[in-house]
């Protein structure tokens, strides 16, 4: 074979080369652009059945866990005002990672950008356009900087949440009325239902503590035979605000009717629940009600933590036998099992 034609076979092979080499750039291309578009419509399913924004900013910080590893996920609302978290994180780390999201959500700069805590906490900071006005997301780390990747992953997926965030606030006010206890202001029976699953798959996902306490006001009936009902209903709100303040803002206290209320904490063994439990008893007692018959209001307690080989039926029986246990030992008391 002459040198010519060595060359000339030589370039076709190269050609050849270097055409199968463009045709897998492209169908590596094509590859990972069908993952991505798996990707979105598998968050566009998740949130298709969501409308409360706590719950979907919930289904998305899962939605992107195993392709962004993420301490946090929150969203404020600028109009309102409301925040919505969602912390995957537990043990000490976990009131420095939620105190550094809600400063972050409160600050007023309109930069979308990273920032570093001063223990090593890593946030960026989203702006969503929303039916009302310009939103702020936070996707949070414990340590290292989102890469390009990651953000890019973001950023695409942030159109899908933008839609579904426009649909919770539209509905958010008709949302609140049908979950809200009329009375107290408090979630209602409903909104217990609808979240308790989902906190108990958390609890056992990442294998953290929780706890649950009934709560029963002590003297309650005297204070409507005595008082009228009026003023049972002003103490009803009292108390509510009196729980309402002392608990955190990741904890879930519904009233279930009547004078009954639950608590759920997540991320608390039963000895740290049992410090707030009895700050709550205490604080009742200091409200000086008198119900009648030389007797002033107070509130027992039933506290466990859950067993998570049991179902939910099972953790509210065995509350609620605490709870009456804590009635019989003589009111005004946290009885824990």
């Amino acid at each position: 074979m002459s040198i010519t034609a060595t060359l000339s076979q030589n370039t076709a092979d190269d050609n050849k080369i270097n055409g199968i080499d463009q045709v897998m750039v492209e169908l590596d291309h094509f590859r990972r652009q069908s993952e991505r578009l798996d990707l979105m419509i598998k968050l566009h399913g998740r949130m298709a059945g969501v409308l409360d924004i706590s719950a979907m900013i919930e289904a998305y910080s899962v939605w992107l866990m195993p392709h962004v590893e993420h301490e946090l996920v929150g969203y404020r609302n600028q109009v309102r005002s409301k925040k919505h978290l969602y912390c995957s994180g537990h043990g000490p780390k976990r009131r420095s990672i939620i105190a550094f999201a809600e400063e972050l959500l409160s600050n007023s700069e309109q930069n979308a950008k990273g920032y570093t805590s001063e223990d090593g906490h890593y946030a960026h900071k989203w702006l969503i356009e929303t039916a009302e006005d310009a939103g702020i997301l936070i996707i949070l780390k414990d340590k290292n900087a989102l890469t390009e990747v990651e953000i890019d992953l973001i950023n695409e997926s942030l159109i899908i949440l933008a839609e579904s965030l426009r649909r919770g606030i539209e509905y958010e006010e008709l949302f609140e009325s049908a979950r809200k206890d009329v009375l107290t202001g408090l979630a209602n029976r409903r909104v217990f239902d609808e979240r308790i699953n989902d906190i108990m798959m958390g609890a056992k996902r990442y294998k953290r503590p929780l706890t649950m306490a009934s709560l029963d006001l002590d003297f309650f009936k005297l204070v409507n035979d005595n008082h009228g009902h009026q003023k049972g209903d002003a103490v009803l709100r009292q108390v509510a605000n009196v729980f309402r303040k002392a608990i955190r803002s990741t904890d879930l206290l519904v009233r279930i009717g009547g004078d009954e209320f639950l608590l759920v904490m997540d991320d608390t063994d039963l000895e740290s629940g049992k410090i707030l439990a009895d700050r709550l008893c205490e604080a009742v007692s200091e409200m000086e009600v008198e119900a009648g018959e030389k007797r002033n209001l107070g509130v027992s307690i039933g506290m466990t933590e859950w067993n998570k080989e049991e179902d939910l039926d099972e953790w509210l029986e065995r509350v609620d036998d605490i709870l009456y246990s804590a009635k019989s030992d003589g009111r005004s008391r946290v009885n824990c099992g």
